[in-house]
């Protein structure tokens, strides 16, 4: 599957820049953008086994920040770090797809609040299914060991170290 990643990546790329070299001289995000590309085919194949249609992992991102209840589109925006109009369009294709609800806010009845529906939470579940089988394929090919140090520098790089200084 990361050959098709690589693929795509060197046709947006037209072979002038990082995606056009070899693996091993690539820098890490170009890498790292390879494997997420990769994995990201990989969940889109579990939705469709599963029967999930119209549903991008892209978009089945949105789901996650909805586990913990209900939320406005205004706080899905701020959460994701994207537009208001990306969320409201994401949402509206979620919502033709029965993946999220829309309906009245408990504390504000004008507003309303995105929900997971069933077919939402079964979207999540497939998603987890798919990552925890590429982990122990990771687990498989590297040994705990790697795959824990692996854990631990890609945590230490999300992680803002800058509110220490």
């Amino acid at each position: 599957m990361i050959g098709k990643g690589l693929a795509y990546l060197q046709w947006q790329d037209t072979g002038v820049g990082e995606m056009s070299r070899p693996l091993s001289v690539q820098t890490v995000p170009a890498l790292v953008q390879t494997l997420a590309m990769a994995q990201a085919a990989r969940v889109a194949a579990g939705f469709a086994e599963a029967g999930l249609t119209g549903l991008r992992p892209g978009h089945a991102q949105l789901l996650v920040p909805l586990l913990g209840g209900g939320r406005r589109v205004s706080e899905l925006a701020e959460h994701l770090g994207i537009s208001r109009q990306a969320v409201a369009q994401v949402v509206t294709t979620l919502e033709k797809g029965a993946y999220v609800a829309r309906s009245a806010d408990p504390s504000d009845g004008r507003a309303r609040v995105v929900e997971l529906t069933p077919r939402g939470f079964a979207a999540l579940r497939t998603m987890r299914r798919t990552a925890l089988a590429v982990e122990q394929e990771w687990e498989h090919r590297l040994g705990s060991d790697r795959l824990h140090d692996l854990r631990t520098l890609v945590v230490a790089l999300l992680t803002d170290t800058t509110a220490d200084d």
